[in-house]
């Protein structure tokens, strides 16, 4: 008697376990070392003597220097490692964090932050590449949207944690305090993670074997591209120039409210102490991680990827601009908790339309110059509002240019990528033809 054939090897579900936790803990370190300084500004009290378009600089310089490293590390992540290229920018924003605490005037202080986004710009898509080397497309944004978690999961722990440390030691020690995990977790990066299933020590051949056919069928459904898929024609496609104009907009809108949500909140509280504005804090970021996961979730089951984004930011534009005209302070909270949800939404379903539409040997540049430029947002956004601040005496007309932007963004993402502007090159494949009906 014939023995039966064993059965298909699965992917395995550890992935899930090693790979995102991992580098989910190890971007919560640096979106705190980003956001930090919104929790500190309110409490410097006149330390560095910043205006309110101070402080805005001081929040978006750090996107200047996010630009640089963002093409340079997704080529080295995709051609030589992820796992050596994070542990490398790891280290050095870590110190680069640790020097915010010793500035002694404002110039040093716009250095300090440069630096610290000189050294961060490289890993986001970094570790994008990495994830497109162990979950298959139709994985991608579930994949992407627990990684990002950490954006609003930081903030959830990390808020109410500086604003207890705030109220027992000087803003510098907390700057500097705060820099030091990602100098230990640096080790456990290096330990953890494998760059693709073949090198993971913890999951079969088998299932390795799995897993890497799952992710070629992916690459052989896109076509060939075109003068052999150089760097070049891959950023000039029509889809990735829409792509980096949505995710500046997206950006403007997302990091001029949530680097300003802090001040916001200690206003509502009428002078609260720091833990209690920590605490306050938290609570829009905490149903900001449930809608990240429940409109991932969404996509992937769904595969409407455009509905994904741009749904999410209509909702945040009707909350940004109601939260500006009513009295109630309970009513403000609920808003700023509203759009913190919506603007953390699209984080996974957006993440995941790049590698539907190119192929994996040119999405890492267009990953990188989507990041790149898309994040000089996060140097606007903040900039404005605190410019129109100063300007106007009033935080309503900085929030509605915010809101002006997200408009934008949920514009070009509704009517900008339609199926002219989202077929490729040549026939069109499954994967494009699916994301052009969304």
């Amino acid at each position: 008697m014939t023995a039966p054939a064993p059965a298909p090897a699965q992917a395995p579900a550890k992935r899930w376990v090693y790979v995102i936790p991992v580098a989910a803990f190890m971007y919560m370190l640096a979106y705190l070392d980003r956001n930090n300084v919104s929790v500190v500004l309110p409490y410097m009290h006149g330390d560095l003597q910043l205006s309110n378009a101070d402080k805005g600089l001081v929040s978006g310089i750090f996107f200047l220097g996010y630009v640089f490293l963002q093409i340079p590390a997704a080529v080295l992540a995709q051609r030589w490692s992820a796992r050596k290229t994070v542990l490398i920018l790891m280290v050095a924003w870590g110190l680069a964090a640790m020097a915010c605490a010793f500035v002694q005037t404002k110039e040093q202080f716009y250095v300090a932050r440069f630096a610290l986004g000189f050294f961060e710009g490289g890993v986001w898509p970094a570790v994008l590449i990495l994830l497109a080397s162990w979950f298959p497309l139709r994985e991608r944004a579930r994949a992407n949207a627990l990684w990002m978690a950490c954006l609003p999961l930081s903030s959830i722990i990390m808020a109410p944690l500086s604003g207890l440390m705030l109220d027992h030691a000087s803003w510098r020690w907390v700057l500097f305090l705060q820099g030091v995990p990602p100098l230990v977790w640096a080790v456990v990066w290096w330990f953890a993670v494998a760059d693709r299933p073949a090198q993971a020590r913890w999951i079969s051949r088998a299932e390795a074997d799995h897993l890497e056919s799952a992710l070629a069928a992916d690459e052989a459904a896109k076509p060939a591209p075109a003068g052999g898929g150089s760097y070049l024609k891959a950023v000039r496609k029509p889809q990735v120039l829409l792509l980096i104009g949505v995710y500046f907009c997206w950006m403007t809108g997302f990091y001029g409210f949530s680097l300003w949500l802090p001040s916001v909140v200690k206003e509502l509280t009428h002078g609260g102490s720091s833990t209690e504005v920590g605490l306050l804090t938290a609570v829009p970021f905490a149903l900001a991680l449930a809608a990240m996961i429940g409109n991932a979730a969404w996509s992937d089951r769904t595969r409407r990827r455009r509905a994904a984004v741009a749904g999410p930011l209509v909702v945040g534009i009707a909350a940004l601009l109601l939260g500006q005209v009513v009295d109630s302070g309970f009513l403000q909270m609920v808003l700023l908790c509203v759009t913190a949800a919506a603007v953390y939404a699209p984080y996974g379903p957006f993440w995941a339309i790049p590698g539907e539409l190119l192929r994996f040997e040119v999405v890492a540049v267009a990953m990188g110059l989507v990041n790149a430029l898309g994040n000089l947002g996060g140097f606007a956004g903040p900039y404005l509002v605190g410019w129109l601040t100063d300007v106007t005496g009033t935080q309503l007309t900085g929030f509605a240019v915010l809101a002006g932007f997200l408009a934008v963004a949920a514009g070009l993402v509704t009517f900008g990528l339609r199926p002219a502007a989202t077929a490729p090159l040549g026939s069109q494949p499954p994967a494009a033809t699916r994301f052009a009906q969304r």
